[in-house]
């Protein structure tokens, strides 16, 4: 269950899942004809960015894990 309540295998990807879905929505509203052109861009860049914009900061995540984590140095001891 707690599995199931963290995300399981989706669990950070929720957003790109979101963003892609609502691309796609905006893209089969426009070709139906539910909405015009400058709705379906506007959908479809906000979307855009909030899908670059989460990238963006999962990246900037891993570079500090990655600079925060020790180095593999051994010390020399004086003999």
């Amino acid at each position: 269950m707690n599995k199931i309540i963290k995300g399981g295998f989706l669990a950070g990807h929720r957003t790109y899942i979101i963003s892609g879905i609502g691309i796609v929505s905006a893209i089969t509203a426009y070709l139906v004809g539910d909405a015009d052109i400058f709705g379906a861009l506007q959908t479809i860049f906000t979307l855009g960015g909030i899908y670059f914009l989460r990238k963006s900061v999962n990246n900037e995540s891993e570079k500090e894990q990655t600079c925060k984590s020790p180095k593999n140095s051994k010390t020399k001891t004086a003999a």
